[in-house]
């Protein structure tokens, strides 16, 4: 992991994970950078929902809500959440619409310590300007999108056993806050 000198890992001794942390929130808000660096401080590995669902269907995210339409991407989300969970102890990254689905919701919550990672919208939509590879900004303004995220997609969020706000800080300042709150959610000192 690469810090820069004024940065420090944080302190994880005493934490072990005897399941997964799936990590939700709005695209841009970093669940897949974040959740790369939890899996090297806690030593478990990293799984990115949206890689492992392009990998299981042969095709990209996009290919497959062109082909199939969000119901059908949903559908296959589901499945491949639930054989990740299955896993044992590790880092899970999911899509920004997969804990707002009921089914897929409850068995991450279920399965898997919930960590909403929150971050204020001026911040998400300057991360994903101009990135083509994301299907729910195509030719819409990113700030139009995340407001409808926003107000359809928090109340389900707020469902997560945690809610770390991420803020407009670096990448090891946010896992450290993770860190923290995770460690007061298990009692671990």
């Amino acid at each position: 992991m690469s810090e820069t000198l004024n940065e420090h890992l944080p302190d994880v001794s005493g934490l072990t994970l005897d399941r997964p942390i799936a990590l939700v929130g709005l695209m841009g808000v970093g669940k897949t950078t974040i959740g790369k660096r939890l899996s090297e401080l806690l030593h478990v590995p990293f799984r990115d929902a949206d890689e492992e669902i392009e990998r299981s269907a042969g095709q990209s995210i996009t290919d497959i809500f062109a082909h199939y339409g969000e119901a059908g991407f949903r559908d296959g989300e589901q499945k491949v959440i639930a054989r990740l969970l299955d896993e044992g102890p590790h880092i899970l990254a999911t899509g920004g619409g997969a804990f707002v689905q009921p089914g897929t919701r409850e068995i991450i919550k279920q399965k898997a310590i919930t960590i909403w990672l929150k971050t204020d919208l001026r911040v998400l939509a300057r991360r994903v300007a101009n990135r083509s590879h994301r299907p729910l900004l195509h030719n819409r303004n990113p700030m139009d999108v995340l407001r409808e995220h926003e107000k359809n997609r928090y109340p389900f969020y707020a469902l997560a056993d945690l809610t770390v706000d991420t803020g407009d800080v670096s990448h090891a300042k946010s896992v450290e806050r993770v860190i923290e709150a995770l460690k007061a959610h298990l009692g671990t000192k």
